[in-house]
């Protein structure tokens, strides 16, 4: 019998890049006193046939942004889709 705890399971999320601006996500653990953002922002690199780097992501209660790498949205650990 295979007994996982819910720290050994590997979450994911299914994310889009071309989809993300404006996405709401949630956060798993607080970040400072912030759990609600929003993707205010898309960072591509200069050369058009390079993928996404960064997302600014901005919370809602405060209105801070914050730059992360946009995979990081897919670790289910981490982030959840939509305002939870």
């Amino acid at each position: 019998m295979d007994v996982r705890s819910p720290s050994n399971v590997k979450l994911s999320n299914s994310v889009q890049p071309k989809k993300l601006l404006l996405s709401k996500w949630t956060a798993v653990q607080r970040v400072g006193k912030e759990k609600h953002f929003l993707v205010c922002k898309l960072h591509w690199p200069e050369a058009s046939e390079e993928k996404l780097e960064w997302v600014e992501i901005e919370a809602v209660y405060s209105q801070v942004s914050r730059r992360i790498a946009w995979r990081d949205l897919k670790d289910g650990n981490l982030w959840q889709r939509g305002w939870i």
